[in-house]
């Protein structure tokens, strides 16, 4: 029997607003423990919590860059649930009446593009967070940080539309490309800022029944992500071809030993008693609202691609790499419109510039080289100054000194021959006294030209221009 996965996706992405979402308190990362807390987010009796507007805004644009219908109307509930985190004893969540419903996002694996629904968007605040203690006077203890508590959350939650690991990986990517676009999340699974569950099952293909599904939970990285899947689609196949059952559960990925295991038997929606919350209204949003939030919406990254490949007649693989964020795609726009050329600056972009912020770790807001700099390079290489070889060189100093192109290759003494009357003469020289070469050449052995290329360039330390030199060398040689 042939088996079909059927996966569905609840992504979380924190929302880069500078307060939480009920209260005040910074939501800066990283800070010492416990020092970004006030009675709001602590839950102490008698305090009132009050909604960030911004949040409602992020939460907005989201919706309206993934197609979804922004609600009217929609209510907050307190989703009931014990866990040392919460101090409250409740998350404040969304549950029968979210902000968002009914959206989709394009997305493509290995050529083929495929449509995946979006069930919901809703609102939410973050949990706190476990610390379990390693060393020998805190083995065995577990400390709470209640930083990340009440920090302003959306969740996605997908259809269960998506059928491989390798399609929820690129779903993910596509999500988490779209909420950096917008400036909402900074998308860091590391941190935790923009994380996902799975909810995976397996059924006969051809069935329309979906099989028995177990929630994947602690997956920090899209590798992670699609090991997890791809181990818990096998898990589920090989359990029910042995005779066994597949249980609803939540699942823990160990990313050491690529396994997935049990955690805890899954609850349904109803045991966790959500309650609308007494303390906020109803979220009323107003035409006007969305109308304002639909106008600062950006070129989105599937546009921006198609844009690209069309405007600029790039590759697609080219367009794919120069939209991975606003900020590359604007550095790149700016070259060309400097340069008048879109490959040769997708070139020097996509190699030297991102090879040498990569070593780095570096984004290209930081780049110390503006794209006025790249342009320099592009156009001196193209004018014959200097050769691609030199250019090179030229760009990594400039890279970490900071220097203009023109200073550098100046002071270096870089500046290319490109004097067809000044290489003439070295031409002559070279040829004239390496006679068996000629008669070799003559003789139809043309690969020996690569000879006389090599000796005009020792000669002249290598700043000959090369297109130049063949040119001479092919005339001097035939005459």
């Amino acid at each position: 029997m042939k088996f079909e996965p059927v996966i569905g996706l609840e992504v979380h992405a924190q929302l880069l607003t500078d307060s939480k979402l009920f209260c005040g308190c910074s939501t800066k990362f990283g800070s010492e423990p416990n020092t970004q807390v006030d009675p709001i987010c602590l839950g102490m009796p008698g305090v009132l919590p009050v909604l960030n507007r911004k949040a409602v805004e992020y939460a907005i644009k989201m919706a309206l860059a993934v197609e979804c219908e922004v609600n009217r109307k929609s209510v907050f509930a307190r989703k009931n649930y014990f866990y040392p985190d919460l101090p409250k004893g409740y998350q404040i969540s969304q549950y029968t009446e979210p902000i968002a419903e009914r959206g989709c996002l394009e997305i493509e694996v290995d050529g083929v593009k495929k449509t995946i629904g979006i069930t919901r968007i809703h609102m939410e605040e973050d949990a706190g967070k476990l610390l379990h203690g390693e060393g020998p006077e805190d083995a065995g203890f577990s400390f709470v940080d209640l930083n990340r508590t009440g920090v302003p959350l959306i969740e996605i939650v997908s259809e269960p539309d998506i059928r491989s690991a390798d399609e929820a990986q690129a779903y993910l990517k596509a999500l988490r490309d779209i909420l950096i676009y917008l400036g909402i999340c900074n998308g860091n699974m590391e941190e935790g800022s923009f994380r996902c569950d799975a909810n995976v099952s397996v059924r006969p293909v051809g069935a329309e029944k979906f099989g028995t599904r177990a929630e994947l939970k602690n997956m920090n990285s899209f590798k992670f992500v699609k090991e997890a899947i791809d181990y818990e689609i096998q898990r589920q196949i090989d359990l029910i071809e042995s005779g066994g059952k597949v249980v609803q559960e939540t699942r823990l990925f160990d990313s050491a030993k690529g396994i997935t295991a049990s955690m805890r038997s899954k609850e349904e929606a109803h045991d966790y008693r959500y309650l609308p919350d007494p303390d906020l209204l109803p979220l009323m949003v107003s035409d006007e609202l969305v109308s304002e939030v639909r106008s600062t919406l950006p070129e989105l990254p599937r546009a921006k691609r198609e844009r690209f490949v069309t405007e600029y007649a790039i590759p697609a693989y080219d367009a794919g790499v120069l939209t991975a964020s606003r900020d590359l795609a604007g550095y790149y726009e700016q070259v060309v419109s400097e340069t008048g050329e879109p490959k040769l600056s997708s070139n020097w972009i996509m190699g030297e510039l991102l090879r040498l912020l990569n070593e780095e770790g570096r984004d290209v807001k930081d780049c110390p080289i503006p794209p006025s700099g790249v342009a320099d390079i592009i156009k001196m290489v193209k004018g014959g100054q200097i050769s691609g070889k030199m250019a090179k060189e030229v760009f990594e100093e400039m890279y970490r000194t900071k220097k203009a192109a023109a200073d550098i290759v100046k002071a270096k003494g870089l500046t290319q021959i490109s004097d067809e009357g000044e290489l003439a003469k070295i031409v002559e020289e070279i040829v004239n006294a390496n006679p068996d070469n000629v008669a070799k050449f003559k003789a139809g052995k043309t690969n020996v030209i690569g000879f006389f290329v090599g000796e005009i360039m020792k000669a002249t330390k290598g700043k000959a221009n090369p297109g130049v030199i063949n040119k001479l060398l092919k005339e001097k040689l035939e005459a």
